[in-house]
């Protein structure tokens, strides 16, 4: 009887101290969280086809506007994401460097919301297909927004950002993606 009292004193130390070494792990191994592997990196464009956000003079979007020979920009956003509403001012200027077309998938979002929303903020894209029910979403392979994709001239998926763009994501990681997409 006496061992298991103290089986069961050290029982939840021994257990507490497994989990402590187990987050230590996971926070200071280096990874960085927003870098969400994407089995789509090399694989062509999902098949798709959205109709436009109702009220914009933008067209709508579908696989069929890719693989044109140029690289091109597809940003996942929705009015009411956040951090959509911060790397809105990005996507403009990241519209006006790049030199290459700017999609956007308007994700589960009202068409008044969309259009109040780059309204607002200003419309940097070429192209907006909406996707009421977050169907091309998921064949896109996105885990909320926004995200940003860069489709190399082929219609090749060929880098994935999850979360708001930053100057640094940026000049890092799009715009070389970009350089690498070019024929």
């Amino acid at each position: 009887m006496n061992s298991r009292i103290r089986l069961a004193a050290v029982l939840p130390v021994i257990l507490f101290l497994l989990l402590a070494g187990l987050f230590y792990a996971a926070i200071y191994r280096g990874d960085d969280p927003s870098e969400v592997p994407s089995a789509l990196i090399g694989r062509y464009v999902p098949e798709f086809e959205l109709e436009p956000v109702e009220g914009l003079d933008r067209p709508g979007l579908s696989d069929a506007d890719f693989a044109k020979g140029k690289p091109v920009i597809v940003n996942v956003w929705a009015s009411w994401c956040v951090p959509c509403r911060s790397e809105m001012p990005l996507l403009v200027e990241l519209r006006r460097v790049a030199d290459v077309p700017l999609y956007g998938i308007n994700y589960k979002d009202e068409p008044a919301a969309a259009r109040r929303f780059l309204a607002e903020l200003g419309n940097p894209f070429d192209r907006i297909g909406r996707d009421a029910q977050g169907r091309a979403a998921i064949d896109w392979g996105v885990y909320g927004v926004p995200e940003t994709y860069v489709v190399d001239g082929n219609g090749r998926i060929a880098f994935k950002h999850v979360g708001p763009l930053t100057p640094e994501a940026i000049a890092d990681d799009i715009l070389p993606a970009l350089r690498a997409a070019r024929p």
